[in-house]
């Protein structure tokens, strides 16, 4: 069960990845480029220009903007879970009870183990909140990672493919 729980998550995010990235950026040979032919070329010659600038500036830059994105690296490990209200409670409770019996008799053992029972639900309740809350953190925190190195690889291939183009006598922009 957790394995595919694990599997539908890391299909999740990928997917997120996916609309995220999409989101920032075009699908194409470049994103957002207007390209213009200074020095009168065909449109057939654009086109072929267009072409082999993409090639060279995936070669450069180590990015294809054709490609599906992927993630660069796994997402975080769950921590393993601690105990939360209802096990801490439980647990809690059955303290309070042999401590409260020990000490007060029948009627200790039962107030023992209505105090150790809310403390202990207390306790565990903060704990797992924490834990999910770190692990949310350390889950966003690897999402903006990889969007911000999708960007800056994508920044790169851009730089490369403007660079080709003008080389060739195009203006872009």
């Amino acid at each position: 069960m957790k394995i595919q729980s694990r599997s539908k998550l890391i299909g999740w995010l990928v997917c997120f990845l996916v609309v995220v990235v999409f989101s920032t950026a075009s699908s194409g040979w470049a994103k957002d480029f207007m390209v213009y032919p200074a020095k009168g070329q065909s449109m057939d010659q654009m086109e072929k220009d267009k072409f082999e600038c993409y090639r060279w500036a995936k070669e450069e830059s180590g990015f294809d903007p054709m490609d599906t994105p992927t993630a660069s690296k796994p997402p975080p490990a769950k921590e393993k879970e601690v105990w939360g209200a209802g096990k801490t409670g439980l647990a809690g409770a059955a303290g309070g009870a042999v401590i409260g019996g020990l000490t007060g008799g029948g009627k200790g053992a039962g107030r023992g183990a209505l105090i150790g029972g809310a403390g202990g639900a207390l306790i565990g309740g903060a704990r797992r909140s924490d834990q999910r809350r770190r692990e949310e953190q350390r889950q966003q925190q690897w999402e903006q990672e990889q969007v911000a190195q999708y960007t800056r690889n994508r920044n790169n291939y851009n730089r490369a493919y403007s660079a080709c183009l003008e080389g060739r006598g195009y203006t872009v922009r």
